[in-house]
């Protein structure tokens, strides 16, 4: 009777809890819509299907990050776009450019992507291109973190590190990785050609040989099939539809700051993910901008949905989208626009910041801009690890610190989405090294967000 008392009581304590948890769950449901990760029937619908690895990328967490929200009396979510299977926002750009290019027939099964990057749209479509049978071949410029090259080699990838040159210079890396491409589409043909002049010599000699020699081979390839037919089968139509290791299929060029599948990989997909996970419930998105695929697709669909949510830029040193968005014009007094480029000393940021307009940029739907600087990034950075246990690259820090100028500048009171594009596991020796900070007069000495009030 003892026994059976104390498991009845045991087992109503149980219930109790789980009601409890229930409750307290729901509840906070109630109060956070974004608390509960539903995948978005938009995005689910995005493709038929999916396999392995392309089934992991999106629907990443949106994340409250504690310490500024409570620093600042709203709700600032960050959209953990590192825990993406290639570690940054940019694996669901190179899923949408390599989905478009095989359905277009620009790349084939086997074909090389080639692209010119500063690090994390490389490490993606390394990442990537293996699960529909192609290579990737990447230019990067060699002042960006020695660990990204490192990361895209590993990943089997081919890595070229070049110097920084102006966009306009043939040598820029993006224009480098052009080339790359056409130079496959020639080798391809050149082989293609040659294949057919070998085919052609063999159907000659092969009309010379006597019948009893064809014979031969006739029965013998027959002993083969019946030793493993369905082996065999198997192997040939493997082989003719897709073989990575055999002659080349050509290139194809990425293209990842003009190609608009950039934005339509965030229209379709991230865009719609942020509005589900806060049903709505959200007053502003700042996000800072590269190719601006990001910027653009997220505040384009934004807008289609709520023409008051606002939308903000964020830019770092040495660019001139500030400029664009609040002025017009990407010139200061002493700049023609357009012909200053972002210089590689500017800032320290990686893969942030630009200094022309690309055709991603030019969709974006935007209300305004702020500027920050590398030391309120890199302050940033360490806030959030100490306080909120995020390790985040340089490009989230900057998006942390536009998050909370935005919630500064609109008061108490409302919820603020922004990108946590990837971790601080690719910014070890730079962003993230003592020695290069004190070389360049950044090192971190904030205690809390004090280094925002400047």
């Amino acid at each position: 009777m003892t026994a059976a008392t104390a498991a009845g009581a045991a087992a109503a304590a149980a219930a109790v809890s789980l009601v409890t948890c229930f409750l307290l769950f729901h509840n906070s449901n109630l109060k956070f819509p974004w608390a509960r990760t539903a995948r978005p029937s938009c995005a689910s619908g995005r493709r038929t299907r999916r396999r392995g690895l392309v089934e992991a990328i999106g629907n990443t967490p949106l994340i409250r990050i504690n310490s500024l929200s409570d620093a600042t009396g709203c709700e600032i979510l960050g959209k953990a776009e590192f825990l993406n299977p290639g570690g940054s926002v940019k694996d669901r750009v190179a899923v949408k450019i390599i989905e478009e290019a095989l359905e277009s027939g620009d790349l084939i099964c086997g074909g090389t992507v080639t692209e010119g990057s500063a690090g994390s749209t490389a490490i993606s479509l390394a990442t990537v291109a293996p699960a529909y049978g192609c290579r990737c071949n990447v230019v990067i410029p060699d002042d960006a973190a020695i660990e990204k090259s490192q990361i895209i080699e590993a990943l089997g990838a081919t890595v070229e590190r070049v110097r920084p040159v102006s966009i306009t210079h043939r040598d820029h890396f993006v224009n480098i990785a052009r080339r790359r491409a056409l130079e496959a589409n020639k080798l391809a043909a050149e082989q293609r050609e040659s294949n057919e002049t070998r085919t052609n010599g063999l159907a000659h000699v092969n009309s010379k040989m006597t019948d009893d020699k064809l014979a031969a081979m006739q029965n013998a390839l027959k002993k083969t099939q019946n030793n493993d037919p369905a082996h065999v089968s198997t192997e040939m139509a493997h082989s003719s539809k897709c073989d990575p290791s055999s002659d080349s299929k050509g290139g194809f060029f990425a293209d990842q700051f003009e190609n608009m599948a950039n934005y339509q990989a965030h229209y379709e997909w991230t865009g719609p993910e942020i509005w589900e996970q806060t049903k709505g419930s959200l007053h502003a998105f700042v996000a800072a901008a590269g190719t601006g695929g990001t910027i653009a697709g997220v505040s384009r669909y934004l807008k289609e949905k709520n023409r008051s949510i606002k939308c903000f830029l964020m830019d770092p040193p040495g660019s001139g989208l500030f400029n664009k968005v609040t002025r017009g014009v990407m010139y200061t007094k002493e700049e023609a626009e357009g012909k200053r480029l972002k210089n590689p000393f500017d800032t320290i940021t990686e893969g942030i910041g630009i200094n022309r307009v690309t055709r991603n940029f030019m969709m974006a739907e935007l209300d305004g801009a702020y500027r920050g600087t590398d030391r309120e990034a890199v302050e940033m950075s360490r806030f959030l690890l100490r306080n909120d246990g995020l390790f985040v690259g340089s490009s989230s820090a900057m998006n942390c610190v536009g998050a909370v100028r935005v919630a500064r500048d609109l008061g108490p009171g409302h919820t603020i989405v922004t990108i946590l594009c990837d971790s601080g596991m690719r910014h070890l020796s730079k962003f993230f090294n003592d020695q290069y900070l004190a070389d360049h007069g950044l090192t971190p000495t904030a205690t809390g967000l004090e280094f925002l009030d400047k």
